[in-house]
């Protein structure tokens, strides 16, 4: 999993992009955790909890992405679709769902949330 984090100096605001099959932790990152430091930090809390087994499961639901970890990895989607049921569609046709779920291991997501941090508290 690869991905960039990006400054707009103008503005003030920050943004993530992440490689194909992962872009909606981009999408996490800029829009559902943005400068949030103190934020960060309590996942970063979660994230040893649940390497250390004190944890087995936690999730947060944010404005438009939920954030979904376990022992071993971390799944973000996207609210408004419920990924659990099963679609029925026309034949040749399939859900482009790249952009609105993506999973990764959590020790992946623990880097990339402390790199995140860094990031947001540079000047």
């Amino acid at each position: 999993m690869e991905y960039e984090f990006r400054r707009n100096r103008f503005e003030g605001t920050v943004f993530a992009t992440f490689s194909m099959d992962h872009e909606v932790f981009g999408r996490w990152f800029t829009e559902e955790l943005a400068n949030d430091v103190e934020r960060g930090q309590s996942i970063l809390a979660v994230i040893s909890s649940l390497k250390l087994a004190k944890t087995n499961h936690w999730r947060s639901v944010g404005n438009d992405l939920t954030l979904d970890m376990d022992t071993e990895q971390v799944r973000i989607f996207v609210n408004a679709i419920d990924f659990e049921e099963d679609y029925e569609v026309e034949e040749g046709m399939a859900l482009y769902d790249l952009e609105s779920e993506a999973y990764c291991g959590l020790e992946d997501f623990e880097k990339a949330l402390q790199s995140w941090l860094v990031f947001i508290q540079e000047k």
